[in-house]
């Protein structure tokens, strides 16, 4: 019996099996064993969801040994990825291919297996999540068979297995659309949260990805605009020494270490807020583009996010802030807001609406109950969807009144797994 533990510790499992294939037709045969033993079946992906959706309570499938490029049409920009595969190797083998990923989030240890059936985003308003960036898939089903769905075959199942929670079936490979690699011009500065707020429509608008962290008790926001420079612009990246100095010593080192004393200490946590908020500094670079869109995470924390109109931000945001100051335990994480055009994709957060996303943390360790199902509330009364990888404790009921195609996913997954083969506790909560 192996013990399983998420990234943040907030989920944990033993399950009775687990599967290491190392091809599709050993996915498919492991698969095939567990159905017919009346066992339920979990892919692990990299562990890196907040909720126990990887959690197996029969079997479990470690893709680790099904990993890299398959196959890559650098013409078209078409690049077949083994489901094991992190986007941290992604990045690296799309990069020796001249390709890059058009838009990503800040933390490359998911697999993209993970990443898509879990909803993972990056920020821009006129783009969307990881899914969208797919092709087409290859699935294996609950009856072991080996399907392919795109926009053209099997719709339904494209629109649903994109963001497919794992519900489906193990995706076995991922089609991605890419593009020729690209240089972002990277500027990140303090700015007073106030001035941010005021101008967040304009600057969400005029620059290709824009995003904010606020750090409670502080006046002052850390604000990231990231834009695309012209093909040929010179590589100005940051020099090995600032980068160890403001990443690795300063945002992970430093602000651990801070974060570790107002758990000690819960009445310093107020004046370190204010503290980190008014030490911020600023930085410009440019780099490969998932050189600056990912960032190492050393200090561990616990994260709910939604997504909500982009139109409510500012009034979600507002009781935010006032309902941070009335809490019983001080929150020593900062919040984070980024933006996300609409799409099509039946169970992502940005479904048919531009979206805002709001992200709370708390250091891990410390409490964060009272803060999360207040902020789901604020969110709640203008239909927040919640990341399907962060905490939230929402069941079917709620979540079918916020997804318009919610009904829709149910019957697909009806159809490919009727027999609720990747079924576990938080899938039976969220799709009934």
């Amino acid at each position: 019996m192996t013990r399983w533990t998420n990234w943040a510790g907030t989920a944990t499992a033993s399950p009775l099996r687990v599967h290491r294939p190392r091809g599709t037709e050993e996915i498919a045969e492991a698969i095939g064993r567990s159905a017919a033993d009346g066992r339920r079946l979990r892919p692990l992906g990299s562990g890196h969801s907040f909720t126990a959706i990887a959690a197996a309570d029969s079997d479990a499938m470690d893709l680790t040994g099904w990993t890299g490029i398959a196959s890559a049409d650098v013409a078209k920009g078409l690049v077949t990825v083994r489901s094991g595969t992190t986007l941290k190797q992604l990045n690296a083998e799309l990069d020796a291919l001249g390709l890059a990923m058009t838009n990503l989030g800040d933390i490359d240890a998911q697999t993209v297996s993970g990443a898509i059936s879990t909803g993972t985003h990056g920020t821009g308003a006129r783009l969307g999540g990881i899914a969208t960036q797919i092709a087409a898939l290859e699935l294996v089903l609950a009856d072991g068979t080996v399907v392919t769905c795109s926009a053209d075959e099997r719709p339904d199942l494209f629109s649903a297995a994109r963001v497919g929670l794992g519900a489906l079936g193990v995706i076995s490979t991922v089609t991605l659309r890419c593009e020729p690699s690209f240089l972002l011009s990277a500027q990140e500065r303090p700015e007073p949260l106030e001035q941010v707020l005021e101008g967040f429509d304009r600057f969400a608008d005029e620059n290709d990805h824009f995003e904010f962290y606020w750090f409670p008790y502080g006046k002052n926001a850390l604000v990231k605009r990231n834009n695309r420079l012209p093909a040929g612009s010179e590589h100005k990246p940051l020099s090995k020494v600032k980068e160890f100095i403001d990443y690795e010593v300063t945002e992970n080192v430093a602000f651990g270490g801070l974060c570790r004393l107002g758990r000690a200490v819960p009445k310093l946590v107020q004046p370190l807020g204010r503290f980190a908020s008014n030490i911020l500094s600023a930085r410009e670079y440019s780099d490969t583009s998932h050189r600056v869109f990912v960032t190492h995470r050393g200090v561990r924390f616990v994260e709910s996010e939604f997504a909500i109109p982009r139109e409510s931000l500012h009034d979600v945001f507002a009781e935010l802030r006032a309902f941070v100051p009335k809490l019983e335990n001080p929150v020593a994480f900062p919040v984070e807001v980024r933006v996300a055009a609409a799409d099509d994709i039946w169970l992502s957060t940005a479904n048919g609406r531009d979206s805002a996303y709001i992200a709370i943390h708390q250091f891990v360790g410390m409490p964060y109950r009272e803060y999360f199902a207040g902020f789901a509330s604020i969110v709640g009364a203008v239909g927040g969807r919640p990341h399907w990888g962060k905490m939230h404790d929402l069941d079917a009921a709620t979540l079918r009144s916020r997804y318009p195609r919610f009904d829709d996913f149910t019957r697909v997954r009806k159809e490919v797994d009727p027999a609720g083969v990747f079924a576990n506790t938080y899938l039976d909560r969220v799709l009934g």
